[in-house]
């Protein structure tokens, strides 16, 4: 007999002790009670990374348990790093012994997982070298690695490609440098804040992301010895410093787990207080999911989201960098647009093929059209882009149950908003990819009332 496929689903699954690979759902029940949600996944891992730079341990606060730590717990352990967990939620990181890995090391641990490619300052810091294999990640369109690429070598490092993946050197040490990024990537972003800090001189880096996780980042920086401030208009200066020491942090609460729920809560005609969710980091969701005829009470220890009754109304959304609609909202939210009256129009200006989970929701009843090259409108602020997407969603229209599989980590927690308002029954598959980056999602779903069991 074969032996069976292990996929990064699998892997991912296990890495947080996930014992099934499929949840069985029984839906159209409203979801009600209250979650919590810790530390943010797109800053802790990052987090975990900075520690490398530090001569002293570090102590990161509010980790979330979820499969994504646990590589760039691998990959700092292969590094020579000691990563301790006192408590749950918290990591103890002590960068005295790093070490050189090996190509076949890293690749292994790294599974599906973009965080190596941020090791590369680091690294080229600590070590002289750095080896990153081929990235995987979400297939959600093409996330070319170019920008970290262009920005190392501005730096001084020497970038060589092989069939492994890329060899990063750096003979002369690494320099301050101009950079302007031609889009304001996150990742780019935090590849030149991690670079940047040890560098000999300024680096002054225009068009840069300024998500509240990079925000969040500089914070843990300047806590370690680093010297950045900020200029209008997407610019940041960086004077390098010639040694920083670990830092202790609370990571920032996970906005994007927290608008997952709320959509939730909307789609299943329910309610959810999400602890630990704030009002600043979310105001722009805010306004959406109310335009939508979402009702939210703002608490000091987290925010209250419900459907309120009556008719859900459409909306027209834009995705954009911060400030604006994160890309990571729009596939959850578009659950609960199938059952607003009318028309609605979700433009996605960030990634081109992030619609590819739409056609499971269609085979489960939805009204969803997506036009491959975008669509004009007077309305719209975001300027056009090239290869953007956009999704019409017309309903109402009852969803009903379906056996379909998780695509990515974002379009898999949808599916399991869709299976959870849908009358009937669903199969949900692959649900390992939802761990990178929800923690202890059946246990949530189980606190709230949901009807499900899982198989293996």
């Amino acid at each position: 007999m074969a032996a069976p496929l292990v996929t990064d689903a699998h892997r991912a699954g296990q890495r947080v002790g996930l014992t099934f690979d499929k949840l069985v759902i029984d839906g159209g029940k409203p979801l009600r009670g209250r979650v919590d949600v810790r530390g943010a996944k797109n800053l802790a891992t990052k987090a975990m990374v900075a520690a490398l730079l530090a001569d002293t341990p570090s102590t990161l606060l509010d980790v979330p348990d979820i499969s994504d730590v646990k590589v760039v717990t691998g990959m700092l352990e292969a590094y020579g790093v000691s990563v301790a967990s006192p408590e749950p939620g918290t990591l103890i990181l002590d960068p005295a012994n790093v070490e050189r890995a090996h190509f076949a090391q890293i690749d292994a641990l790294a599974g599906s997982s973009r965080i190596p490619i941020l090791f590369c300052g680091p690294l080229l810091h600590r070590l002289g070298e750095a080896l990153i294999p081929d990235l995987g990640g979400c297939r959600i369109g093409d996330r070319p690695i170019d920008f970290h690429m262009d920005a190392l070598r501005a730096f001084g490092a020497i970038v060589d490609k092989s069939y492994e993946g890329f060899r990063l050197t750096a003979p002369n040490g690494l320099k301050g440098a101009f950079i302007d990024l031609p889009y304001p990537s996150v990742g780019a972003t935090e590849q030149v804040l991690l670079t940047a800090v040890l560098a000999e001189g300024v680096t002054e880096l225009k068009n840069a992301a300024i998500e509240p996780e990079i925000m969040d980042l500089v914070a843990i920086l300047q806590k370690m010895g680093a010297i950045i401030w900020m200029e209008p208009n997407r610019t940041i200066f960086i004077e390098g410093v010639e040694k920083l020491h670990g830092y202790t942090h609370r990571a920032l609460f996970d906005r994007n787990e927290a608008a997952s729920w709320a959509s939730a809560a909307l789609a299943t005609r329910g309610d959810i207080f999400v602890a630990g969710a704030k009002q600043q980091e979310l105001m722009t969701f805010l306004n959406v999911f109310r335009k939508a005829g979402g009702a939210f009470d703002v608490r000091e220890d987290g925010i209250r989201f419900w459907h309120p009754g009556g008719a859900l109304k459409p909306v027209q959304v834009e995705t954009d960098v911060h400030p604006g609609f994160m890309t990571d909202w729009q596939q959850p939210l578009i659950i609960a647009l199938t059952q607003a009256e009318g028309v609605s129009v979700v433009h996605e200006t960030v990634y081109e093929n992030r619609f590819g989970f739409t056609s499971a929701l269609v085979d489960m009843g939805a009204d969803i059209v997506v036009h491959k090259d975008g669509l004009e409108s007077i309305t719209r602020r975001v300027p056009r882009r090239p290869l953007e997407q956009a999704a019409v969603i017309t309903g109402p229209t009852p969803l009903h149950g379906a056996d379909v599989v998780v695509p990515d980590l974002r379009g898999g927690f949808s599916y399991l908003i869709a299976a959870l308002a849908a009358r009937g029954r669903s199969t949900i598959s692959n649900v390992g990819i939802i761990s990178r980056g929800y923690e202890h999602f059946g246990e949530k779903l189980e606190a709230l009332g949901a009807d499900f069991t899982v198989e293996s």
